[in-house]
């Protein structure tokens, strides 16, 4: 089983008012790891907009919070595939404490394969059969 891990320091901009990361962070870096973990399988997800016109677009995201994140915390972000259907993709992203290893955050998004051919109807279509072989061999 595949699963794509990135590196990052949690620094103040990333902060609320309590000195703990604020909520949207942690969104913004499962999408970009869900980003990475497309790359890691030799998919650039800008490339395929651009030459195949499909895009894979969020149905459903969620977090569970376990530990909040302080400022200078080295995390490692944890993706892998949770679910794969003909049109559909599920990532699992776990945040974790480089330090102590704890889970902090497990997070969820279900990715929904779009023909955007036509910017005024955007469509659900099968992924790719070389997109999808490669998402099913990192889930084994």
């Amino acid at each position: 089983m595949l699963v794509n891990s990135v590196e990052r320091k949690i620094m103040w901009g990333d902060l609320d008012s309590l000195g703990i990361v604020f909520y949207p962070r942690f969104y913004e870096w499962i999408d970009a790891s869900g980003h990475l973990f497309f790359e890691a399988l030799g998919f650039n997800l800008g490339e395929v907009w651009k030459q195949r016109q499909i895009c894979f677009g969020l149905v459903k995201t969620s977090c569970e919070y376990l530990a909040p994140g302080r400022y200078h915390q080295q995390i490692r972000i944890d993706t892998k595939v949770a679910e794969l259907a003909a049109k559909t993709v599920t990532l699992d992203h776990r945040i974790i404490d480089a330090a102590s290893q704890a889970l902090m955050v497990q997070g969820l998004e279900k990715r929904i394969c779009l023909d955007v051919s036509d910017s005024e109807r955007f469509h659900a279509r099968d992924i790719p059969a070389d997109i999808h072989r490669a998402l099913e061999q990192s889930a084994r």
